[in-house]
């Protein structure tokens, strides 16, 4: 059985809060920072990932479902192979440039 207290959302506020400041450090990195595109590109990057994961454990509850699990790890291969189509069709679309 799962304890669900209707109180304060006190993790969902953290995570709020968490994908903020990784989101204005990425934009921080992007706008006010002398480092190469490619340690910027790096650094975003990364700062998405970790984005995804916090978002996955505090708002999809990816940690609380022992009898989804399998369920769960399908959604999420799935929603990698949708990204990976994704960003890769929007980049070979760009390529071809005016």
């Amino acid at each position: 059985m799962h304890n669900h207290s209707k109180g304060f959302p006190l993790t969902h506020v953290l995570g709020f809060i968490a994908s903020l400041v990784l989101t204005f450090v990425a934009l921080g990195v992007a706008l006010h920072t002398s480092l190469s595109y490619k340690a910027i590109i790096w650094i975003i990057g990364s700062l998405a990932v970790v984005q995804a994961l916090l978002q996955l454990y505090m708002f999809m509850h990816m940690n609380e479902s022992e009898e989804n699990r399998a369920t769960n790890t399908i959604n999420i291969y799935f929603a990698i192979f949708m990204a990976i189509i994704l960003v890769a069709g929007s980049v070979w679309v760009m390529s071809f440039g005016m």
